[in-house]
C-alpha cells in the first residue's frame, strides 16, 4: 500500500503492496486514543483508521449515545456493590486519574483544544431512597470517604441541603420521606464524541489517514506475518485490500466478529450478549437549569449493574440537556448501526455451550429484560418522578442510546459467565489486539491503551518512556 498526496496536507492509500505499520478498525474513543498515543511516542509509524460510517463516533462513543459520565467511582453504586469494599470503585477512580492526566498532557501541548469542548465539570451525587438503600450508602461513604480520591466526598440525609445540591430532586416530595445522599463536586460531564474527535486530529496531523464509510469484512494474516484486511467502501462498493504489522480492533460489538475472522485463539469460546438502551430526555430551559448534577441510584434487584438509574445533566457542543434512564432494550444488532444478523454471525460450537450457561445462570437478568420490553411509558414515566417527583410528561421524549455487547466468558467451573466491564485482548505475538466489553471502558481509555503499548510494543519501552511519562505525568 502506497501513500501519495493529494490536496492538502491528507495521505491518501492506493492499492499497492506496501505495508503500513499500525490499522485501527473502528472511529470511536479507542482508535482515536491510541492514535494519538502513537502520533505522540511512535510519529514515524504510518497509520490508518477505518470507520465503517460516514463520521467518527456515531456509535457508542456519540455524545447522546451514553450517559456522558466520566467514570471515576464517584457516584455509581455498581462499582461498589458490597459498601465495605472500595477496591473497584477505588481502582476506576486511579484510572480516570490517569485519562485526566493524559488529556492535559495534550490540552499543555495545544494537541486538543479548551477542555470545555468535551470536559464540563459537573458534581456526581449517590441518592438512596428508603432505609435499606440509605443503609448501604452511608456504610459506602464511611468507606470511601477515608480514601485520597474521594476525600472530598459530602453525606447528608438533611433534606434542606439535599436540596440545595439538587433542587429538582427534592421539589414536590412528601415532608418525612426517608432520603440520603452523597456528593463530590469533582465529578465530570464529557462529551465523548468531541474528546473523539479532537484525538483523531492529533493522529492526522501526524499524517494518519481515515477512512469513513469503510468496512472491514475480512481479517488474515499472510505467510510473512503481515495483516490482510480487506476493506469495503460502504457507498461505491469498491473492495481493497490493506496490509499492515500491527491491528487494533475497537470496533464495538462488531470485535468479537473481526476477532473470529482473524483465527485469534485468545478469543475462542468468548461471545457476547447485546444490551440497548433508553433514555428520556429534556432540553426545556425551565428544568434543565434547575439540575446541574449527575445522580445515580442503586439498580433494581435482578437488574444488570450497567441499568443503575441516573438523571444526568448533560452539555454537548455548548447545549445543555437532562437524561434520564437507562430503560433497557433488546436487539439482536450488536451496533447502532448494525445488521440484524449481527448476534448470530458471532456464534461458534465453542461459544454456544458459554452463552447457553451464562443465560441459565441469569434468568432473573432475563425477567429484568423482559419487564423493561413490557414497560409502559406510564411505568417508564414512574421510575423519574422516583428521583424527579414534578416531572411533567410533556417535558420528556425518549431517545436511543448505543447498543452494547456485554462479554460472555468461558468459565472452568461454571462454563460460562457474563461479565460487565471491559476486556483488553492480544495475541500472543502482540500483533493484533481488540477490546472487548462495555463501562467504564471510553473513561479509562488512556489507561487500557497504555496497558495495550506495554503488551504489543514492549521493543519501543526505553525509546518512549520519557515521552511516556509526559502523557501521564504523575500516573
Amino acid at each position: 500500500m502506497k501513500f501519495r498526496r493529494s490536496a492538502g496536507t491528507r495521505r491518501t492509500v492506493e492499492a499497492t503492496e506496501d505495508v503500513l505499520d499500525v490499522a485501527l478498525i473502528g472511529g470511536g474513543i479507542m482508535s482515536a486514543t491510541l492514535g494519538a498515543m502513537l502520533a505522540k511516542l511512535l510519529p514515524d509509524r504510518s497509520t490508518v483508521l477505518i470507520e465503517r460510517l460516514d463520521e467518527l463516533a456515531r456509535e457508542s462513543s456519540g455524545p447522546w449515545n451514553n450517559a456522558g459520565t466520566g467514570h471515576s467511582g464517584l457516584c455509581e453504586p455498581n462499582y461498589m456493590p458490597d459498601p465495605a469494599d472500595s477496591e473497584k470503585a477505588a481502582n476506576i477512580g486511579r484510572l480516570f486519574q490517569v485519562s485526566r492526566q493524559f488529556w492535559e498532557a495534550l490540552l499543555g501541548d495545544g494537541s486538543l483544544p479548551r477542555p470545555a469542548s468535551f470536559l464540563n465539570p459537573t458534581p456526581h451525587m449517590t441518592v438512596a431512597f428508603g432505609e435499606r438503600d440509605i443503609a448501604y450508602l452511608r456504610r459506602r461513604y464511611e468507606t470511601l470517604r477515608s480514601l485520597p480520591l474521594f476525600s472530598g466526598m459530602e453525606y447528608s440525609e438533611d433534606p434542606a441541603t439535599i436540596a440545595g445540591w439538587a433542587p429538582l430532586i427534592m421539589a414536590g416530595r412528601r415532608a418525612g420521606e426517608p432520603l440520603a445522599a452523597t456528593r463530590h463536586r469533582a465529578g465530570t460531564d464529557i462529551d465523548f464524541g468531541a474528546l473523539t474527535r479532537s484525538l483523531t486530529e492529533v493522529a492526522t496531523g501526524n499524517g494518519a489517514q481515515v477512512l469513513l464509510g469503510h468496512e472491514v469484512t475480512g481479517l488474515r494474516r499472510d505467510a510473512g506475518g503481515v495483516w490482510r484486511l480487506l476493506v469495503r467502501n460502504r457507498n461505491t462498493g469498491a473492495r481493497r485490500v490493506i496490509r499492515a504489522r500491527f491491528v487494533f480492533v475497537g470496533a464495538g460489538g462488531q470485535t468479537l466478529r473481526l476477532l473470529q475472522k482473524a483465527r485469534l485463539p485468545e478469543v475462542r469460546g468468548y461471545a457476547v450478549f447485546p444490551f440497548g438502551a433508553q433514555f428520556l430526555r429534556t432540553d426545556r430551559p425551565a428544568v434543565v437549569d434547575r439540575h446541574g448534577a449527575k445522580v445515580y441510584g442503586r439498580a433494581a434487584l435482578g437488574a444488570p449493574p450497567m441499568s443503575v438509574p441516573h438523571l444526568d445533566k448533560r452539555i454537548v457542543e455548548g447545549h445543555e440537556a437532562l437524561l434520564f434512564g437507562p430503560y433497557a432494550t433488546f436487539s439482536t444488532r450488536l451496533l447502532t448501526y448494525g445488521r440484524p444478523t449481527d448476534l448470530f454471525a458471532t456464534l461458534r460450537w465453542a461459544n454456544l455451550p458459554v452463552l447457553l450457561a451464562a443465560g441459565l445462570q441469569n434468568t432473573g437478568l432475563v425477567r429484568y429484560l423482559v419487564g423493561q420490553l413490557l414497560a409502559t411509558r406510564g411505568r417508564k414515566f414512574a421510575q423519574l418522578r422516583r428521583f424527579y417527583p414534578e416531572a411533567d410528561p410533556a417535558d420528556w421524549y425518549p431517545i436511543q442510546a448505543g447498543q452494547r455487547a456485554q462479554l460472555v466468558k468461558p468459565d472452568p467451573r461454571k462454563v460460562g459467565v457474563l461479565t460487565f466491564g471491559t476486556e483488553l485482548v492480544t495475541a500472543a505475538d502482540g500483533t493484533i489486539a481488540g477490546l472487548l466489553g462495555a463501562s467504564p471502558g471510553a473513561s479509562t481509555a488512556p489507561a487500557i491503551m497504555r496497558e495495550l503499548l506495554g503488551r504489543c510494543f514492549q521493543q519501543y519501552t526505553e525509546r518512549w518512556e520519557p515521552a511516556l511519562r509526559l502523557l501521564f505525568s504523575g500516573a
